[in-house]
């Protein structure tokens, strides 16, 4: 199944695989004023004359390449870096940038996504472009990389990032806190959360986390989020061990149209914590995409269902866990309801329009619920465990899906695939 679209034709820098980001941030809420130096470790795949990164309204006022002194250029959406001498193909490099501006969003077909203020606060957003909003880097889903993030920021106010917090220190009224993800990460989820949160520390299911939260909502988010254990011990039993060291929830006081996820952490509205536990299906979905999207990334955005279409599909399995409607009635009503709406979608190429198409969503859960019914219980959760250890901390693609499903299951799949993901027409359910 090849793809016919370009998704983000501008974004991605073929030349080079990125290693590591070290990012060192010093950010004043007051005044949306970011100041930064980022260090990013790389190897190149080609011979490179010119080194470019995505990067997108913040100014570069000094960059080096190898410790040395190096020419640079911006358009509206590239950092264009010329080294001293050509890099060779196979060689690792260094590439420190120094630069600072008043970040903000970008426009994109699916709107406004990167770095965004809150009433008061900062939330980041980057799926899928928003990354260079922040930092310069290589901006596809499919180049991993590890992250150190240090950021400073006034007293007042908590920063909550990727990975494990090394240690916070408080100097002349702002605090520097310094996060580190080991685990390969997609630059669309390395984020920054600042507000004025309260953190408090939590045990999911064995995995350790945290809560931070405008301490009003303190009641809401306790209730809300309080079945999150029981989530984390269904889903490590049925997509095999959570794949990071650490779960944090973000729960802003500004309300949000949707929460999203980000590597190792999830970021919800204050109306996602009504206290009655509405936003139940959206946390169970956002946890699942822990192991569906982070873990195992895409390595285009053209095979979105692979994100979607899993983490939905565990709503279901959740929604049966907790003695709500079963995976099989809500797999029925689902496939009632798009065969009334138009077939004119490909969920396994939808097009850059319609990637985030709540059918490519459905349509994907509805594809693993047809797989469950060819192959059975135990086999079908053998396939997503094979799944997420073949593919833990990198990339794959829906024909790397296909292939492991019939080897794990001893049958060939490619017809039911081809029937769900590659036609427009529904597929009856079986």
């Amino acid at each position: 199944m090849s793809l016919s679209h370009t998704y983000l034709p501008d974004s991605g820098n073929p030349g080079y695989r990125t290693i590591s980001y070290d990012l060192d941030l010093s950010y004043r809420v007051a005044t949306n004023r970011l100041e930064a130096t980022a260090t990013i470790r790389a190897v190149a795949l080609a011979d490179l004359r010119r080194v470019t990164f995505d990067f997108v309204r913040l100014r570069a006022s000094k960059v080096k390449i190898d410790g040395s002194r190096a020419r640079h250029s911006q358009t509206t959406a590239k950092l264009s870096v010329v080294p001293a001498s050509p890099i060779a193909a196979g060689e690792e490099f260094v590439v420190a940038v120094d630069y600072a501006g008043a970040p903000a969003p970008r426009s994109s077909t699916w709107g406004t996504v990167g770095w965004e203020e809150l009433t008061d606060g900062v939330i980041v957003a980057s799926q899928p472009s928003g990354a260079p909003t922040w930092f310069p880097c290589n901006d596809n889903p499919a180049d991993k990389a590890s992250f150190r993030i240090r950021i400073a920021t006034e007293q007042s106010y908590i920063a909550v990032c990727n990975g494990e917090l090394q240690g916070r220190t408080t100097r002349s009224g702002k605090t520097t806190w310094e996060y580190r993800q080991d685990e390969p990460t997609s630059t669309y989820l390395a984020t920054v959360q600042i507000g004025r949160y309260e953190l408090v520390p939590v045990t999911w299911g064995g995995v350790p986390g945290v809560l931070a939260g405008p301490p009003a909502l303190r009641s809401r988010i306790g209730h809300d989020f309080g079945p999150v254990g029981d989530m984390m011990t269904l889903f490590a039993s049925r997509f095999g061990p959570y794949p990071f060291p650490s779960y944090t929830v973000v729960v802003t006081d500004d309300e949000l149209e949707i929460p999203l996820e980000a590597q190792g952490l999830a970021i919800f509205g204050a109306n996602h914590a009504d206290g009655r536990s509405g936003s139940d299906r959206l946390i169970a979905h956002e946890l699942a995409h822990q192991w569906f999207g982070n873990s195992v990334g895409v390595a285009s955005w053209g095979e979105i269902w692979l994100n979607e279409g899993f983490a939905c599909y565990a709503e279901w399995l959740w929604s049966e866990e907790s003695g709500r409607a079963t995976a099989a009635s809500l797999a029925a009503s689902t496939h009632a309801r798009l065969s009334r709406l138009p077939q004119d979608i490909v969920v396994g190429d939808p097009g850059p329009a319609l990637m985030f198409d709540d059918r490519v969503y459905k349509r994907g859960a509805l594809t693993l619920a047809a797989l469950r019914g060819v192959v059975g219980d135990s086999r079908f959760f053998a396939i997503l465990r094979a799944w997420t250890d073949t593919h833990r901390h990198g990339t794959a693609t829906t024909s790397d899906f296909v292939a492991l499903a019939s080897a794990t299951a001893g049958e060939p799949l490619a017809g039911l695939f081809d029937a769900w993901l590659a036609r427009e027409a529904l597929p009856a359910l079986g």
